[in-house]
């Protein structure tokens, strides 16, 4: 009975997601989330979102910082920009210092294609494929994502695994939430393996959880 419940709701959902369209997400302003490792706050992953004409862009900041003992073993600071014409994406550019390291994302649309200029990945992709941040609630029923932090290409597959509800600083929310692991072998590194929450009126994001030497949940502290 559960497992036909379950498929009952993802295949709601799925039908809900195809005629619900990236111009859904204009009603917002802002989306503002926190990062935790292990439960201790260590930095930021904020989205805006902004309308000129017939355009629909999206701006992305993350910032975090782990340290032990006033020495900094890790530091990203990552910051892209995304423009959507007609609920299709058809430019994308990242920048981010991780540590020492520069890692970078330009891509566009040609035709039916993604052409991407990344640190990871250089060629060409389908446009189907969605960028791996999140906020769009499209990459469940996508194929495969792309880094937003280097380009590369990660072929994917979704489980639904029911509607839960959850409470983040003080706020009760009706969810959806899914797991989403990679397709295809790759180094436990690479891999995608993690949980993710939308809400289940407005489809926004609520929460993201994974496991990367340490406990991660990106949570939503506030949107506009």
């Amino acid at each position: 009975m559960k497992k036909i419940i379950i498929f009952f709701f993802s295949f709601l959902f799925l039908s809900a997601s195809a005629s619900s369209h990236v111009t859904h997400y204009q009603q917002f302003k802002s989306i503002e989330m926190e990062i935790f490792r292990n439960d201790k706050l260590i930095g930021i992953n904020n989205f805006y979102f902004s309308k000129e004409n017939n355009l629909m862009k999206v701006k992305n900041i993350v910032q975090f910082k782990i340290s032990i003992a006033g020495i900094d073993l890790m530091k990203v600071d990552s910051k892209s920009s995304g423009i959507y014409k007609d609920d299709m994406l058809i430019k994308f550019n990242s920048k981010t210092k991780q540590n020492d390291k520069d890692k970078f994302v330009n891509l566009y649309l040609d035709q039916n294609q993604f052409v991407i200029d990344g640190s990871s990945f250089s060629g060409k992709t389908s446009s189907n494929y969605i960028i791996g941040n999140y906020w769009n609630h499209s990459v469940v029923k996508s194929a495969a994502q792309i880094s937003p932090l280097s380009g590369s290409v990660k072929k994917q597959k979704v489980k639904f695994l029911g509607k839960e509800n959850i409470t983040l600083y003080g706020n009760n929310y009706s969810t959806l939430h899914f797991k989403i692991l990679s397709s295809e072998d790759l180094p436990d590194d690479k891999k995608i393996n993690l949980d993710i929450w939308y809400d289940e009126k407005t489809l926004l994001l609520l929460k993201v959880s994974y496991k990367k030497l340490g406990l991660w949940e990106y949570r939503l502290k506030n949107y506009e």
